[in-house]
């Protein structure tokens, strides 16, 4: 069995992919069919079709998809690994909600969907201290936009404050993070290179299945980058 969250108003009879868009959505506000026809090509999902072509969600098929898409949002893991996971016999585990610190921020979610936060109310969500939040402008990890002469700072920005004033209680101090942007910047220089034609499309449709695909291709590398870590730190901690 796969242990999976919830399941809350998972329906008795099958929905159409757009119902289930609908039902998905409070949970998770980057669902969007696009990228459920995503999580299908990559074999994730398989929904019956009708006769007509139509796809139809059961109740199983709900509940697969939305393993798939926690263990996407809270787990950060790529979708190769999230597939190996599920085939296995044995069981899947998904934290619930509001277990986890820190969340993981799409790509695909709309500006005008991002919470804005004031400076007062970002250090007490990101639990970050304000001279903090200055180093952190100073070196570009974050930049807050001035709306009426009072400056705001979108929910990236406040995780940013968060992870940071956690290094901070280590000794890392904001310049020592510059090394980690700098990486960061030529990352998104080679993912965005290599879906660059398909992102400048006029085809709307083709644009969102890239903007899918750069952000499967953002959570892979992440994922490896855990790897080399855990991987190269290993060699120090096991002697």
């Amino acid at each position: 069995m796969i242990s999976q969250q919830g399941g809350k108003g998972a329906p008795s009879k099958p929905l159409t992919i757009g119902a289930v868009v609908n039902l998905l959505k409070p949970d998770f506000n980057n669902v969007s069919i696009s990228k459920i026809r995503y999580l299908e090509d990559e074999k994730l999902i398989s929904p019956r079709r009708t006769p007509g072509g139509y796809r139809l969600f059961s109740k199983a098929d709900i509940e697969r998809l939305r393993t798939v898409l926690t263990l996407q949002r809270d787990e950060f893991l790529p979708l190769k690994v999230i597939r190996q996971e599920l085939s296995r016999k044995g069981t899947v585990a998904v934290r619930p909600a509001g277990t986890r610190r820190f969340k993981k921020i799409s790509l695909q979610t709309p500006a005008s969907e991002s919470r804005s936060y004031t400076l007062d109310e970002a250090l007490e969500t990101a639990g970050a201290d304000a001279k903090l939040v200055r180093e952190l402008e100073d070196y570009g990890l974050i930049a807050g936009v001035s709306e009426g002469g009072v400056k705001h700072y979108d929910q990236t920005d406040v995780e940013v404050m968060a992870a940071a004033s956690d290094l901070a209680r280590y000794g890392v101090a904001a310049r020592n993070l510059r090394t980690l942007k700098s990486s960061v910047d030529r990352e998104s220089s080679l993912l965005l290179q290599i879906l660059a034609p398909a992102l400048h499309s006029r085809n709307p449709q083709a644009r969102k299945q890239a903007i899918a695909a750069l952000e499967n291709l953002a959570t892979v590398s992440s994922h490896l980058k855990h790897l080399l870590l855990i991987k190269d730190l290993r060699n120090f901690t096991s002697g």
